[in-house]
């Protein structure tokens, strides 16, 4: 799966990374969001945790949001499509599954909804979180297509519906998000289109 490249947005010219250093940064951001929330990391608590000065943070990402979204990226980039099975619905359960089991995961949800909201007043940072999340919702249109192609909406609408059912229950917290939100989506998704 080819993912955007999260970092790119803020990367600084200079010396080449370290990869343990930078690492141990990924690390830290993710350990830190786990413990105390997203609100809570400051690119100092980052650098701190991580062993490393400030400038080096600085150096390769302006923001804490830029952190965060190369770390979600790396996560991201290993929750592709399933070979197929032949099963087109089978196998987008499966990624379905695997998805909401993701977002659902500490610290995915609160580091998703933070990025979103200090994206609101960072355009770099928004155009990053954007190319994110086109790539996820390439791969469900993909998998959609792959189920037929009798829709009775467009394919966008679609995949709206399934992320918008997600990001609904993981702001609010008022669902799951997990097996119990896939096989109800699936049947409105039976509803729309493919099968019939």
């Amino acid at each position: 799966m080819t993912s955007p490249d999260p970092e790119a947005a803020g990367r600084a010219v200079g010396r080449p990374r370290s990869d343990s250093a930078r690492r141990a940064i990924l690390d830290a951001a993710t350990s830190l969001a786990i413990r105390d929330g997203y609100a809570a990391v400051t690119i100092k608590g980052i650098a701190e945790t991580a062993g490393v000065g400030r400038q080096t943070v600085y150096r390769w990402w302006p923001t804490r949001g830029a952190v965060f979204l190369e770390a979600l990226g790396e996560v991201g980039a290993g929750l592709g499509l399933p070979e197929p099975t032949g099963d087109p619905w089978a196998d987008l359960r499966d990624f379905l599954d695997r998805s909401f089991a993701l977002a659902a995961k500490p610290p995915v949800a609160g580091v998703l909804l933070g990025v979103t909201a200090d994206s609101v007043a960072d355009a770099d940072l928004d155009r990053t979180r954007r190319a994110y999340i086109a790539t996820r919702r390439a791969l469900l249109r993909t998998a959609l297509e792959r189920c037929g192609s009798d829709w009775v909406v467009s394919l966008d609408t679609v995949v709206d519906m399934v992320y918008g059912a997600m990001w609904y229950r993981l702001m609010n917290e008022h669902g799951p998000v997990g097996p119990e939100l896939t096989a109800e989506v699936l049947i409105v998704l039976d509803s729309l289109g493919g099968r019939r």
